[in-house]
């Protein structure tokens, strides 16, 4: 996978569309302060899903977008729900259960809200077909993506202001490779 495409893909897209990127960015947070986080998995499904259709078609990204996948939110829900009630558990057990969980998670299920919304499957199928896309082919190159995502988006969320700027851009990073697996069949390396 070339990895130097997808983050300059990121870093020219981010300073392409800066401005409504910020904004959006600023009302996604805004809204997961004032509803203590319940919005935050269906407005972080609308915010990929315009970020998507940015890097499609070029479109510009709109504060309305974060309400566009409402009807994902019970699933969403439900699902972030019983994932923090089994990490929680885990943390709870010598806290590298926890950990592991999480880590788990965040690893199977990375490409599980832009299947739901691009693809609009249902959640047990965007897992599923999350799951697959991230255990085949290449291990080490899907390890990657997920460290490099959550490193981008972590060296922002030190400051508040940098998170406004490094969550587009880490976003942008993930959707640019799913773009990439789902054009193009996983290539399996013979060992």
């Amino acid at each position: 996978m070339d990895f130097k495409k997808h983050l300059e893909t990121a870093w020219n897209m981010t300073l392409k569309f800066i401005a409504p990127l910020i904004f959006m960015t600023l009302a996604m947070f805004i809204l997961w302060f004032f509803t203590l986080g319940i919005l935050a998995p269906v407005t972080m499904a609308g915010y990929m899903q315009s970020i998507l259709l940015m890097l499609r078609e070029g479109r510009e990204p709109k504060i309305q977008d974060l309400f566009s996948q409402m009807k994902l939110f019970l699933p969403l829900l439900g699902f972030g729900i019983l994932v923090f009630i089994a990490t929680m558990i885990g943390l709870m057990l010598l806290v590298l259960p926890g950990i592991v969980i999480a880590l788990a998670v965040s690893f199977c299920c990375l490409y599980m809200v832009p299947l739901m919304t691009d693809k609009e499957l249902g959640l047990f199928e965007a897992i599923k077909e999350s799951y697959t896309m991230t255990t085949k082919g290449v291990f080490v190159d899907q390890l990657v993506v997920l460290l490099l995502f959550l490193g981008i988006s972590a060296a922002g969320s030190a400051v508040f202001i940098g998170s406004l700027f490094t969550q587009p851009l880490a976003t942008i990073f993930l959707l640019s490779v799913y773009e990439e697996k789902i054009k193009k069949p996983p290539q399996i390396k013979d060992q």
